[in-house]
């Protein structure tokens, strides 16, 4: 009997079976599905910069567009020496060009990194959704350290320390983020000097995903390196600081003294992406050099994120929503935890269950905290708010040189996401109202 017309059998590797797409993706993919419908959608999904690609990096990728050669496994070496020189300049990273790694995205590169290196991964929540799934992808031992709003969703030294002590020798990768996806939060250089000084115990290593350092807001970003240079790596790329999330750029700053680990990257990444696109690496050489138009764009961006946050955390509070202002980055990470009876009332007592009903009744997309990390019954959610026009919102702080931004300046670049917060606010009241009827 002829058995060439049956598809092949299904045999999924355990580590990927039942594993959903990345919540950021799909919750982007099902706001577009429902504006297709003709839905209104405020799209707080998604954490993508709203900023355009500064003019001369754009400048630098049209004149190498013709470059079609494979580049080195390990990126373009005039890239990697910028990049060296730009770690310490901003950051007071002293490192050389031999320790850089590019990559097709710093996610791509945190991947290789669980690849190669084989130990648990400790991961403080919320945090950013793709970590520990790359890691179940792997086979890798992940262990969440949950974070208090107490602490601003910090991880303290005394509870690393604490999960460390457990196992004292057991390897294992620590990522720290900041300003953090998706709280907004960072560290101060004290709180990092311990940080680094409880990983140093345990001779652990260190990611630093360090991708949002250029927003911080007072433009002043410190970086664990320099604490742990013997032991922490640092991550960055273009996406977040330079508008550039689709140009797949990421870069890794090894440790001199973990060659062997950078070079064990290397080898699956030969065997894998083979190099980063080449006119790309060439534009990012722009970017990393610096300068005064890009220090410009840089500071414009800054003030205007931190004037659109001000505005929506303090009409959040304003209804009793708990919001912690972010400390850089685009995101906020609101708690509906004073709403909660009310909302178990309406049949949501779960994070997702609460993000469902905003998608459904007011078209608010954002994502439950439980994708982060948290708890089901704890009833935050992730706000990204990026739904303005980025390039026009520079060009209105431009106006105000290095000045204080207006109170109205939100509301006059960031229409559409001021308006999805008040609608947001007035579902919740909303919920309260329905409850007051009932009763």
């Amino acid at each position: 009997m002829c058995r060439c017309d049956r598809t092949p059998d299904v045999h999924l590797n355990q580590t990927v079976r039942g594993l959903p797409p990345s919540a950021t993706i799909a919750i982007n993919e099902r706001s577009a599905a429902l504006e297709a419908e003709g839905r209104e959608v405020f799209r707080f999904g998604l954490g993508q910069s709203p900023f355009p690609v500064p003019d001369v990096v754009v400048e630098r990728l049209r004149a190498h567009a013709p470059e079609k050669d494979y580049l080195p496994v390990k990126g373009l070496p005039a890239l990697r020496e910028a990049v060296a020189r730009n770690h310490e300049r901003t950051f007071g990273i002293r490192c050389s060009p031999e320790q850089v790694l590019i990559g097709p995205g710093s996610k791509e590169l945190m991947f290789l990194l669980q690849l190669v290196y084989y130990g648990e991964l400790t991961v403080p929540t919320p945090c950013w959704v793709s970590y520990a799934p790359q890691a179940r992808i792997i086979g890798r031992h992940v262990q969440m350290l949950p974070t208090r709003a107490e602490d601003n969703w910090k991880l303290t030294p005394e509870v690393l320390d604490a999960h460390c002590r457990l196992d004292p020798t057991r390897p294992r990768i620590i990522i720290i983020n900041y300003p953090a996806n998706p709280t907004g939060g960072t560290f101060d250089e004290g709180e990092l000097r311990a940080l680094a000084d409880v990983a140093r115990e345990y001779r652990a290593v260190l990611l630093s995903d360090e991708i949002y350092a250029r927003l911080d807001y007072d433009g002043n970003h410190h970086s664990i390196v320099p604490h742990y240079p013997e032991g922490a790596i640092f991550s960055g790329g273009l996406s977040k600081w330079c508008g550039a999330g689709g140009w797949r750029l990421g870069v890794f700053v090894v440790p001199a003294g973990m060659r062997w680990l950078l070079d064990a990257m290397a080898a699956v990444a030969s065997e894998t992406f083979t190099s980063t696109s080449a006119p790309i690496q060439y534009a990012a050489i722009a970017a990393f050099e610096g300068g005064p138009t890009i220090d410009r764009y840089l500071a414009r961006s800054r003030r205007v994120l931190e004037a659109i946050a001000t505005r929506l955390v303090g009409l959040m509070r304003a209804d009793d929503i708990s919001v912690t202002m972010p400390d850089g980055g685009f995101y906020l990470f609101p708690d509906f935890g004073a709403h909660a009876s009310r909302l178990a009332l309406r049949g949501m007592r779960t994070s997702d269950e609460v993000c469902r009903g905003l998608l459904d009744d007011a078209g608010i997309a954002l994502l439950p905290g439980s994708d982060f990390g948290r708890a089901p019954d704890e009833l935050t959610a992730r706000l990204a708010f990026v739904n303005f026009d980025g390039a026009a919102a520079l060009d209105a702080a431009a106006a105000y040189d290095d000045g204080p931004l207006p109170d109205d300046f939100a509301d006059r670049v960031a229409p559409k996401t001021v308006e999805g917060v008040q609608k947001l606010c007035a579902w919740v009241r909303g919920a309260a109202d329905e409850v007051s009827r009932a009763g």
